[in-house]
Parts: structure tokens; sequence; C-alpha cells
């Protein structure tokens, strides 16, 4: 028996509008709207699993001109621009149908109804049972005992079935009817004019009694009402365009055939990273755990041994060797270490990881600084060996660092993400290999112990190849001379981690839970009842319809009670800022006191943060498991969390050193703007000196609120600010926001210049580069997508700027460890916290930090301008000010 064709053809461009408004806007890491494609992806996920087509297609609009103008001009006339944040997102509605493996299809000078129309009745034609999915009701024309149409309603997965019968029971009228009836009553959406005075129920009625709008014409005498029979007879011509205009067209000059449509399944090697990518965590569930698997049958067989303790031998460690360690969780400073790999001339070899560490060959081997380890993530390698008595030396190469260098938009799950990327065909994924979630397990030694060492052999495969293109790109000595050594030092500050003061710890968690009953017991005065603030339903209620509050957005489930939307209430009413206050305070207590007091180490009495060295795409270092460099101190609680850090030992103090205005200094240097490089040398307030350029006024002149405008401009400028962006920092309308960009921009040309010739570079090459040549690819350069276009130019302009600073930073570590360990002393290096290095230091050392730390950070890299270093010190990370 032949299985039956089905095929599914959807409307595009009215899912998408249809997801866009239907739910709120979200965004990802990058800063990119989504909420388009993610309902999209929820509508694909539902008509696959419910309909199992055979034959799939998504049809969008080619452009806003089609056939139908030239009937009439003013066709679709008045719509509104598409939003911004919708059309930014179309891209990403492409990718996921090319993800999903979804024929996509557009024809220029006709519409995606029209294509849809053509194929359902080809589709009828060669025995396909046809499916169309729109939230156009126009679509209903081409109900059919073989097509039935799906119409979206609230929300995004609901749909209306319209079938004949359907239609004749909501409307009383045939499918072909449905374009007589647009004919008559028009339809404002697509600005058809239809007869003024005819709404839908007139039209029914109307077609009930003469079938079609030309025998309607034709009898107009037998029309029951002189003011209709008037009307009419006046827009008789207006109403036969209106049902051309309306008709779907099905003779389209489509060039697809539909054995092309055949749908084969999703793409899971391309759909999970981009769900990943999006930030769709909840989607990524919704596939499954069935991971991405290599084709094993392709993988050459490798010979391997398993030694056991007491087979240890000197005669299995050479001078170059490609060793790896496992851990199966993300925290290695908790994490048990299950096994070792270990590839060189001699063999490939599985070491168990208790055999290894119980051994004394395996230790001095690892010790022993000339011989040579390439390994994956040198720090996740040395930290978890310290934790247990070994001190990894002589790691050279790190193939988890040098692809991160060469492609820092790359995202790095683990080794077999790597080889992928280079086309080896060596290792599986841990995904794969140990399963996901409640299904991870171990497998047995034999095939743990190959897993392992097709790690080692692809570190060795791996290796040439990414020391070739470091080469290529002149990043070798980025790779080499900063972040290899830069691994080591995060190494030695993560093994040392920072002292908390427990009990001043939990006295601030107490006073915070007062402030917030305080708090609690005065909103509940100005509500005029308790309710439960943390809900936003219940909080929605209070302010927009009980208080009388504008409500300035709605969501789903109710009224937004968004920190954006509070914010922009603020002065509207008492209880706003105190609702704020709740909230920060909130987040205070639960995510850094009682967060930090979960992940102190109990036998030391501190937190060893992780710091992210292959993260961000600017290079920039960030830390987990506590999070130490975003404790939010512009909250007067927030600050004091700080002086729960404090000196390891007795008689010791907490020494903090940071750049004044590293990227506004680095901006000056690249830019070469003859202005801002004097300002600097002569160390003067930038703040105030760009106020006098701005408002053309002497520095005696200068206001608080001009400077502070200034300032947000300065800042603004490194960040790739927009008039909006300012407009929304200054609270001033857009206009006075880019004349205010405008002005600046004229009195600092040189930054003009910067800004206009790195975008042409960026269009040019693809990337842009740091000072230290670390590169940030940047493909949406060249987008035809405006706001995909207007982003990336951003993120060319701020990258040099923001990726220099972290440079210069991580250049001053690696000194500064060289400089502490020339002069022999005690003080260790604990932190970096964006622009600033925090150490812990006898007393007695004090005075030499206050001479060497300025100086070694502000000599880390040379300059047009001097970089500026402050310092402060105390009993506490707090009094370090």
């Amino acid at each position: 028996m032949m299985e039956k064709k089905k095929l599914v053809l959807i409307d595009g461009n009215s899912i998408a509008y249809r997801a866009f408004f239907a739910l709120p806007l979200l965004n990802n890491d990058k800063g990119i709207h989504t909420n388009a494609v993610y309902g999209f992806a929820m509508m694909l996920m539902k008509i696959l699993e419910d309909e199992k087509p055979t034959h799939i297609l998504v049809a969008f609009d080619a452009g806003k001109t089609t056939f139908r103008h030239k009937t009439f001009s003013e066709y679709k006339g008045g719509r509104q621009k598409t939003p911004s944040e919708l059309s930014e997102q179309f891209p990403f509605i492409q990718e996921l149908l090319d993800s999903y493996g979804i024929s996509r299809y557009q024809l220029e000078n006709y519409e995606a109804d029209d294509i849809i129309g053509t194929l359902s009745l080809l589709g009828e034609k060669e025995g396909f049972e046809v499916r169309v999915i729109s939230g156009d009701k126009d679509l209903t024309q081409l109900a059919s005992d073989k097509t039935r149409v799906g119409i979206t309603r609230k929300g995004i997965t609901d749909i209306e079935e319209y079938t004949p019968e359907h239609i004749k029971e909501k409307y009383g009228l045939t499918p072909d009817q449905i374009i007589d009836m647009k004919g008559l009553m028009g339809d404002p959406s697509d600005n058809i004019p239809g007869v003024p005075g005819v709404g839908e129920k007139t039209a029914i009625k109307l077609l009930k009694e003469f079938s079609t709008v030309e025998n309607l014409l034709n009898s107009i005498e037998s029309v029951s009402g002189n003011k209709l029979k008037e009307k009419l007879s006046e827009f008789k011509e207006q109403a036969i365009m209106s049902k051309e205009l309306a008709t779907i067209t099905r003779e389209a000059p489509v060039e697809v055939n539909l054995s092309e449509l055949e749908y084969e399944g999703m793409i899971r090697e391309k759909l999970i990273p981009l769900f990943k990518e999006l930030g769709f965590n909840s989607l990524l569930d919704k596939l499954g755990d069935e991971p991405v698997e290599l084709q094993k049958e392709d993988m050459e067989e490798i010979e391997f041994v398993i030694v056991n303790e007491n087979d240890i031998n000197a005669g299995m460690f050479t001078d170059d060797n490609y060793f790896y360690v496992e851990m199966l969780e993300d925290n290695y400073q908790t994490a048990d270490i299950i096994g070792f790999s270990l590839v060189n001339e001699t063999g490939h070899y599985f070491l168990p990881a208790e055999a290894a560490l119980k051994s004394p060959v395996f230790k001095e081997w690892a010790e022993d600084e000339s011989k040579t380890k390439t390994v994956y993530d040198a720090k996740r390698s040395e930290v978890s060996l310290r934790k247990r008595g070994i001190h990894l030396k002589g790691s050279t190469f790190d193939v988890f660092i040098a692809p991160y260098i060469l492609n820092p938009s790359e995202g790095i799950e683990d080794i077999a993400s790597i080889t992928k990327r280079y086309g080896i065909n060596l290792v599986d994924s841990d995904e794969s290999f140990y399963g996901k979630g409640a299904k991870r397990r171990i497998p047995e030694e034999e095939k743990l112990a190959e897993h392992l060492v097709r790690k080692s052999l692809a570190m060795q495969e791996l290796r040439e190849k990414l020391e070739k293109e470091l080469i290529e790109n002149q990043q070798e000595e980025l790779f080499r001379e900063l972040e290899m050594p830069l691994s080591l030092i995060l190494a030695d500050m993560e093994y040392t981690g920072i002292k908390v003061d427990v009990e001043r710890l939990k006295k601030q968690g107490q006073e915070i839970n007062q402030r917030l009953k305080e708090i609690e017991s005065r909103i509940f005065e100005l509500a005029g009842e308790s309710f439960n603030i943390n809900s936003p339903k219940q909080l929605g209620l209070i302010l927009f319809e009980k208080l009388n509050l504008p409500a300035l957005k709605k969501t789903k489930t109710g009224y937004s009670t968004s920190a954006d939307v509070l914010e922009k209430l603020a002065g509207d009413h008492e209880i706003i800022e105190q609702i704020l206050e709740y909230r920060q305070l909130g987040k205070l207590q639960s995510t850094y006191i009682e967060g930090l007091l979960k992940v102190i180490d109990p036998a030391s009495g501190k937190v060893h943060t992780r710091f992210n060295q292959a993260l961000t795409q600017t290079g920039r270092l960030s830390s987990t498991d506590p999070n130490l460099q975003n404790i939010p101190i512009r909250l007067e609680e927030g600050k004091k969390i700080r002086q729960a850090f404090v000196p390891s030992e007795e008689g010791w103090l907490i020494f903090a050193a940071d750049y004044s205005q590293i990227e506004l200094r680095v901006l000056a240097h690249i830019a070469n703007d003859d202005k801002l490089i004097q300002a600097f040398k002569e160390d003067l307030d930038i703040h105030t000196k760009t106020a006098m350029e701005v408002f053309h006024v002497a520095a005696d002149e200068v206001t608080s609120n001009m400077r502070r405008h200034a300032k947000a401009v300065n800042f603004g400028i490194v960040y790739g600010i927009s008039d909006f962006g300012l407009s929304q920092s200054l609270n001033i309308t857009r206009k006075e926001a880019g004349r205010f960009i405008e002005r600046y921009l004229q009195s600092y040309p040189g930054v003009q210049e910067y800004m206009d010739d790195i975008v042409k570079l960026a269009k040019q090459k693809g990337y842009v580069t740091t000072l230290m040549q670390r590169r940030r690819y940047i493909p949406e350069i060249t987008s035809r997508n405006f706001n995909l276009r207007s982003f990336a130019e951003r993120t060319a302009m701020n990258t040099p700027i923001q990726g220099s600073a972290a440079d210069i930073i991580k250049k001053a570590m690696i000194d500064m460890a060289d400089k502490l360990a020339e002069q022999g002393l005690k003080s260790r290096l604990l932190l970096q916290v964006h622009d600033e290095l925090i150490f812990e230091a006898p007393e007695d050392e004090i005075e030499i930090l206050k001479k060497i730390v300025p100086e070694v950070m502000e000599n880390a890299i040379e300059l047009k301008v001097p970089l500026k270093v402050d310092y402060s010190y105390g009993p506490t990370w707090f009094d370090a000010k």
C-alpha cells in the first residue's frame, strides 16, 4: 500500500508577524531579538508533530510590489513599516527552516498567498492531502475536500480549522464566496476598498441571495434598500476590482516541483547549535535526548593500552606528550577526575584516575617542566591536579584556547566540537558518548579508555592545524605570549581563592532581611493591602487596576511589571521606588549573600571562582561559581558585601589597583585624535574637556549636568551608542541626543574617521582586530538587513576598543606575576574584575606594591597617551576602594 502523501504549505510572513506580536520581546545574549523566531520554531514543532508531512514548503513575500499594484497602486498602502525588532529576525527564521530541512521559496511580483494557492492546486491534482497554515483568513478561500486551511488564533499554536463545512457553518458561504465577501466588504489590512458601508453581515446576506459579486451587480434593482442600491451602483467597478485584488492566483509561475519539497527530517547538527545560539533552552529539551552522533563506521580503529598502577613506568613518558584529564562536571574545582589519556611516540595509554594519582612516577612526570604537554584547557587541568597534590607543569600548547583565539564566536563544548570544524572524524561528542541529563552514565572501562585516547589523538591531529592557522592569522604571539601564560596565572588565582568572613556575610544577610521586611511593610501600606510582591500577576493588579497607574506593556498572562516598565513609572507613585529597591535587595540576598555562603569551601573558608578565559568575543574574562565580577556596587548594601572579602593571613591587607578610563585612552590611541590625545597627556578631566568642546564653554562654565551628558557620550561612543540609546540613558529626546553625538564627532574628528574606517575595514575583511591581533568575525556587517548590519557596525567600532583594553589588563597580569616572583614577594594576585586587579599582601609589602603595581600596569603597553592607574588598600576589599 502506497504511503499517503501530505503537502504542508506555510505562510511565512504571516506566521512570523503573528509570532512577533503574540510573544513578548525576547533577546539572546548578543542582544538580537528572538521572539518571532521562537514562536515560528514552536509552530514548526507543532506542525511537524501533528501533521507528519511527507512534503513541506514555507512561502515568503518577495517584496513590497506585486502584480496587484498594477490594478490598484494603493494596494496594501498605509501599512506600517515592519518593526526593526522583527525585520532583524527574518534571517534567523530562514536559518531555522534550513536547519529543519524545510524548503522555502519566494517569487518576484507575487505574494506568499499566490505561491501557496498555486502549489495547493498542484498538490490536489497530484493526489496529495494538502494542509495550509497561515494567520491570514484570505487563505480560507483555498479550502476544499482535499485542502484544509488552518488559521492561527490567540498566541501562535492555537489553530482554527477551515474546511468547506466549517466555512458553511460559520458564514453560510462556500470557500469561493470568501473572495466575493472580501470584494464587497473590503479588507483594511490590505487596503482593499470594497463597497463603503458594506460590512461582513451585509456582504454575507447579499451573497446568500445573489451568490457572486457579478450576479449581485447585474441585479442591483432587486436589492432591498435604496441607500445600499446607490452604494452598489456608485462603487460597482470598485467592487469588481476589490474581488480581483482578494483573489489568490493559482497560476503563479512557480518554479518548484512538488518532488523537491520532500521532507527528510531536521538536520540536528545544524538545529542544536542554532537553538543554543538563540538561547532556546526549552526548545532544546523538546528535541529529546537523542544526541548528534558522528558516523562511527567512518571512524578509524585505534589501539590503546589500559595502564594499571603497578604498570605505570618512566618509559611511558617522553619529552612531547598529548595529555588529557577527564571530568564530567563543568566545575572542575569540585568534580571527580575519572581518567587520563596519554599519547606520545611510545604508545596510546589510558590511565585510570586512582591508579595515576597514587603513582609517584606519574607525579614526577606531571611536575617535570621539561616534559612538554599539549593539553585541553590548561587551567582546568592544572587546578584539578593541584587539588590532588600534583602541580602540573610543562603545558605548552592548549587545544582549547587556540581555537577560541582563532574564532571566539564558535562555541567550544568539547574536543569533538573543535575536530568537527576541521573535518577530523576521530572522536565522538561527550553528549553522544556519556548521554545527557538523567541518561548520563560512565560506560565500562574499555569504552571509556577508547573515548579518552581518541581525545588525545584528536589533540595530536588538531595541534598542527591550529598552529598553522595561528601563524597565518599573525596570532601566534597573542596565543604564546598572552593567553598561554595567562591560563597558568588564572590557575594560580583559582587555586588560591579568596577568603570570606562568613559571620560578617551572615550578618549582612540579616540586615538585608530586616530592610526587606521594612520595605515590604511600606509597600503594603501604600497599596492598602498585603499581596505577593514577587508575583507579577498580583503586582500588576495592584499597580494598574487598584492604583490606576498607566499600563505601558501587557504580556500573555497580564500586565508587564518588568524593570524597564517600572523605571518609566518611577516618578508616578512612591510605591514604584519601593518595589524597585525591594527587587534589588532581594536579588542581592539570594544571589550574593545566600549564593556566596553556598560556595565557600568549608576547609579553607575561601571561595574559588572560575575565570572563563574562552567565552567572550572581546577577550574579556568573566567568572562563575561564584561570579565575583558582577557584585552590584551601586547599592550601598551591594558595596558592603565586599566587606566580607578579607586577606587569608593575619597582618595582611587587600590591595586594589584599577586602570582609569582605559577604554577612552585606547580610543584616543586607535582614533589618533589630537584633542583626545592632548587631553590625556595634560591629565585633564576628560568629561569636563568633552563638555567644553561640545557646549563651547570654558572649564569654569561646565555645569554638573553638562559633564554628566559628556560622560554618557564619552563612554557611549566606546560601546557604539545610538541616538536612541543615548536618549534613553540621559532621558532626553532622540533628536537632542542625535545633535549631541553630532557635536561630539565634530569636536573629535579623529573618532569619526576611526568609526568610518573600521566599518569599511570590517566589510572588506569580515573581521576587526585589537592592538594585540585578537580577532572578532562580524559576518552580519554585509547583511542586507538594516538592523543586523547596524548592530554589526556598532560591534566593529567597539570591539577593537574593548578587546584592546582586555588584552592590556591580561598583559599587566602576566607582567605583575613576573614582577612579584622576581622580587620574591609574598603578595598574591587574587582577582581580576573588569579593569581592576585585587591582591592580598603582607602589611610590610604595601609600600613596595604602591610603587611597582602602577609602574607595571602603566607600562603593560605603549600607547600615544599615558595609561593611568589608581590604587587603594585596606583590611577588606570594601576598604580598598
